[in-house]
C-alpha cells in the first residue's frame, strides 16, 4: 500500500513537471502547435496569415537562382556607339564696326570715321560620317566664319575647312584633316514612327557631349520658315543653343537626323518642340556636295505664293498657288507665265501649296521637260517647260 502511494506521488510530480515544461516550450515556440503570434498576443492558424505577412516574407526572402532580375531601361550602349563621333564646333569671325559719335562731333562736326574690330564667336555641333574626316553640321553654325575649330570627344582639336554649303536645307559639309576618327553609324529616317525613342547629342552652351532623351513627336514638318526645303523630324528631346548640327539618334545608336532648331527660344515660350533634318535628306545633300561642290536642283524661275486666307500647311481645297513674281528670261517667263497666274498642276499632279511646288520642281533634273498646268482669270492653259539648274542661293523661287 505504501509503495502504491509513493508511485502515485512520483507520477503526479512527473506529470506536473512535464506539463510545466510543455507550457514553457509552447510559450517559447508557439509554432510547434501551428500557431503564429500576432499583435496583442493573439494567434491565428498556419496558412491563414494576416494581410501583408506573405508580402513581408517575400520581400525578406533572399533571391534564388530562378528569381527574375528586373533591370531599368538604359540607352548607355546607344550613346557609347554614337557619341564619340559627335564633335564640338567653335567658330570665329572678325566684325568691323564704326565707333559711335561723341558729343564733340555734334559741336564741331563729324570727325574722320574711326573703325574698330572685334571677334564674334559662336558654337555648335557636328557629326563625323566617314574616315576621311567628313563632318555634317548646320549651315547656320558656320555661316560667315573666318575660322572653324573642331574638338573631338577624345579631346583632340583641329581646324576644319568648308567643303560645301546648302543654305536651302541648312546643311554644311566640313573636312577634318586628322585621321583615326570615330564614325557615326547612319540609319534611316523614313522608317521613323511617332513615339519612337530618340536621343539628342551635342554641345549645348559649351557643355560638350550632352545627351537628352525624348520621342519622335511628328515627321514631315514643313511651313516653318527655317529653310527653303523643309521636311523636319519634330522631337521633344531638349535642343538648346549649341546643339545645332548635332546628332539625333535612335535607341540603337544610329543617326536619324541632324538637330537644327527649336520653335521658340524666348522666355515663357513653348518647350519640347525641336526639329531635326532627316538623315535621308542629309545623305542626299552630302553626296551631291562631295560630288559637285553644291546641290544640283531643278528650277523654272518664278516665285510661288499660297493663296491669301488659306493656311499654307493645309493647302488650297481647290488646288493651286499663285505666281507672285517671275524672273525675266527664265523658262517660266519665256513660256508665257506671268505674275498673278494660278498654278494648278505639275506633270498631271495637283499642287497643294507653295512649299510643295518648290520641292517638286527642285527634285526635277536640269534639261528635263515638265508639263505646267495653270489658269489666268477663268482661262486654263497647259505649257511644256524645260527645267534648268537652280541658282545656288537662298531664295523661295520655284
Amino acid at each position: 500500500m505504501q509503495n502504491a502511494r509513493s508511485f502515485m506521488s512520483f507520477l503526479a510530480r512527473a506529470v506536473i513537471i512535464g506539463l510545466a515544461g510543455a507550457f514553457l516550450l509552447v510559450w517559447w515556440r508557439p509554432s510547434l502547435l501551428g500557431l503564429a503570434p500576432t499583435r496583442g498576443g493573439l494567434s491565428t492558424t498556419a496558412g491563414r496569415n494576416p494581410p501583408g505577412v506573405e508580402a513581408v516574407a517575400a520581400a525578406a526572402a533572399p533571391p534564388t537562382a530562378r528569381s527574375a532580375v528586373t533591370t531599368l531601361p538604359s540607352f548607355a550602349d546607344a550613346v557609347a556607339r554614337a557619341a564619340p563621333a559627335v564633335v564640338n564646333i567653335y567658330t570665329a569671325r572678325v566684325v568691323r564696326e564704326r565707333n559711335q559719335a561723341t558729343p564733340l562731333d555734334q559741336i564741331f562736326g563729324d570727325y574722320w570715321p574711326v573703325y574698330r574690330e572685334r571677334v564674334e564667336r559662336s558654337l555648335g555641333s557636328g557629326v563625323i560620317v566617314d574616315q576621311m574626316g567628313t563632318i555634317v553640321t548646320n549651315q547656320h553654325v558656320i555661316a560667315g566664319a573666318d575660322s572653324i575649330h573642331v574638338q573631338l570627344a577624345d579631346g583632340r582639336i583641329a581646324e576644319a575647312t568648308i567643303t560645301g554649303q546648302d543654305p536651302d536645307t541648312d546643311i554644311a559639309i566640313l573636312d577634318l584633316s586628322i585621321r583615326d576618327l570615330p564614325i557615326m553609324p547612319m540609319g534611316r529616317s523614313d522608317t521613323l514612327r511617332v513615339g519612337d525613342i530618340v536621343l539628342a547629342i551635342g554641345n549645348p552652351y559649351g557643355l560638350s557631349q550632352t545627351v537628352t532623351q525624348g520621342i519622335v513627336s511628328a515627321t514631315g514638318r514643313g511651313q516653318l520658315g527655317l529653310a527653303t526645303f523643309e521636311n523636319f523630324i519634330q522631337t521633344d528631346a531638349a535642343i538648346n543653343l549649341g546643339n545645332s548640327g548635332g546628332a539625333l539618334i535612335d535607341a540603337n545608336g544610329d543617326l536619324v537626323g541632324i538637330n537644327t532648331a527649336v520653335l521658340n527660344r524666348s522666355p515663357g515660350g513653348p518647350e519640347g518642340i525641336g526639329f531635326a533634318i532627316p538623315v535621308n535628306l542629309v545623305r542626299g545633300v552630302m553626296e551631291q556636295i562631295l560630288a559637285h561642290g553644291h546641290v544640283v536642283r531643278g528650277w523654272l524661275g518664278f516665285v510661288p505664293r499660297d493663296l491669301p486666307g488659306q493656311p499654307a500647311q493645309f493647302g488650297n481645297a481647290d488646288g493651286g498657288v499663285t505666281v507672285d513674281n517671275i524672273l525675266v528670261k527664265s523658262p517660266a517667263f519665256e513660256a508665257g507665265i506671268r505674275p498673278g497666274d494660278l498654278v494648278i498642276g505639275l506633270n498631271g499632279d495637283p499642287v497643294k501649296n507653295a512649299q510643295d511646288l518648290v520641292s517638286r520642281i527642285a527634285a526635277l533634273k536640269p534639261g528635263e521637260d515638265v508639263e505646267f498646268e495653270g489658269r489666268r482669270g477663268n482661262q486654263p492653259y497647259k505649257l511644256k517647260l524645260k527645267v534648268i539648274e537652280r541658282p545656288t542661293r537662298r531664295t523661295q523661287q520655284g
